[in-house]
């Protein structure tokens, strides 16, 4: 919710101050939070700040000239958006999409893009204390998209970091045109 969208709510009266203290209650409800999903094997989680929606999968449209692992783009209510296949991200085999299917659609910095995974499972909290730095074995290269490993309930979940993984293999930011 933008600050003008807050003062609209509550009339024009409500103060610059008061209106940033809202986004920052909103924000903090944010905190800790994340998307969880599957790919492959794994369990992995994104924070849900960056989350706009979660859609079924419908026809791509191939777009010559893009990386591997972007798979086109889709029309969604009229808006064209790009689909990144995160496992052809990370390098796992690829698997034909069934009804479980689906594009998870992230917003960074303006960058709008679909993330599409083998299922989604919950929103869930993952407190500082649960999640550890990402393992040191290397700098490999399916490493440096993890943000830390949340530990739930005897489990793991990959955290990703989503401005990396919008991250062409140069280093250089993936920002599609959206129209």
């Amino acid at each position: 919710m933008t600050n003008e969208e807050i003062k609209k709510l509550a009339g024009n009266d409500l103060s610059e101050t008061a209106a940033e203290a809202s986004l920052e209650m909103e924000d903090d409800s944010m905190k800790n939070r994340y998307l969880t999903f599957r790919v492959g094997d794994e369990d992995y989680g994104i924070e849900i700040m960056y989350v706009t929606e979660i859609v079924g999968m419908q026809k791509v449209t191939e777009v010559p000239d893009m990386p591997d692992y972007v798979k086109g783009v889709i029309n969604l209510r009229g808006q064209v958006i790009p689909v990144m296949d995160v496992r052809t991200r990370f390098k796992i085999p690829p698997k034909e999409y069934d009804d479980r299917t689906c594009a998870i659609v992230v917003n960074m910095d303006s960058t709008i893009i679909g993330l599409i995974v083998d299922s989604v499972d919950e929103v869930m909290n993952i407190s500082d204390e649960e999640i550890s730095p990402p393992p040191a074995i290397n700098e490999s290269w399916s490493c440096r998209f993890i943000n830390g490993m949340g530990k739930v309930n005897n489990r793991v979940k990959i955290l990703l970091d989503v401005s990396r993984l919008l991250s062409n293999e140069e280093g250089d930011e993936f920002h599609p045109e959206v129209r």
